[in-house]
């Protein structure tokens, strides 16, 4: 397996702009804070912006805990990645990297300033100094299932003409801010949550009362348990069925929470 590696100080725009570095150099794989990445999907690994401190987000991304490093050791063996990227945030960074991960020599160093000018490199400091915003270099759907911090838009690459098969994964990212973002905490309460899902329950044709609502926080996302009333008449599994799925995309997409799961037990029938 041949290895570059493409540093830059962090909140340079490595990760945004390391699919194309990657595409130009030939690299079919990328490790980017503790992901491995191929065609666009997360091969092995998870990210570490996902870690609710920097200091444990850094270990992470340099595969100090073993079971980060073990696992990343063996998804590359039996990956058919013929070239590596490595993101760090400098020379040395990348070398430990490959060190842990058992791979190397790095034969060629591509720094930031090589492929963006001063105003670009300005303008991407200034949104993670700023905005607290980091790029992840896949689909938001990629990590979401395991990411503690907060979605903040995708990127998307616009295709010129829908009906040429686009044969690279590559242009989606996600935008997101860490547990760990200097921007300070970011807290959304349970009683937000549960008058937004009360508020699209009640949207649905067939609901007659939300009796109960009950939110659990976990490390990935807010667990919703919620007790209603339907109509006497209505396709219950239809019904509560849309009323998930209006819940779940409301929730995140207002209030930047990770919704894992919204459950309903349906404990009344009203008859009109």
């Amino acid at each position: 397996m041949n290895v570059i590696a493409f540093v830059g100080p962090s909140g340079t725009g490595k990760s945004y702009r390391s699919l194309i570095i990657a595409k130009e150099n030939n690299a079919d794989g990328i490790i980017d804070d503790g992901l491995l990445i191929s065609q666009g999907k997360v091969i092995a690994g998870t990210s570490a912006k996902k870690e609710d401190t920097r200091i444990a987000s850094v270990k992470h991304a340099l595969f100090i805990p073993p079971k980060y490093a073990h696992e990343m050791r063996s998804a590359l063996k039996k990956s058919k990645i013929k070239k590596l990227m490595i993101l760090g945030t400098s020379e040395n960074m990348a070398e430990k990297i490959a060190k842990r991960l058992e791979v190397g020599p790095i034969e060629q160093f591509i720094h930031i300033e090589d492929v963006a000018t001063e105003d670009e490199i300005a303008m991407a400091n200034r949104m993670r100094m700023e905005d607290g915003k980091h790029v992840i270099p896949v689909p938001t759907f990629e990590i979401q299932k395991d990411f503690s911090g907060y979605f903040l838009h995708p990127l998307r690459r616009f295709q010129p003409n829908l009906d040429v098969e686009e044969k690279t994964a590559e242009a989606d990212k996600s935008i997101v801010r860490p547990t760990f973002s200097y921007m300070g905490d970011f807290v959304i309460s349970d009683e937000v949550v549960i008058q937004l899902a009360i508020h699209e329950a009640m949207k649905v044709q067939g609901i007659h009362k939300i009796n109960n609502i009950n939110v659990r926080k976990t490390n990935h996302g807010a667990h919703i348990d919620i007790t209603a009333t339907v109509k006497y008449g209505c396709h219950v599994p239809t019904v509560c069925r849309r009323a998930q799925q209006l819940i779940r995309h409301t929730i995140e997409e207002l209030a930047s929470v990770n919704v894992r799961r919204v459950h309903f037990l349906v404990r009344n029938l009203y008859i009109d």
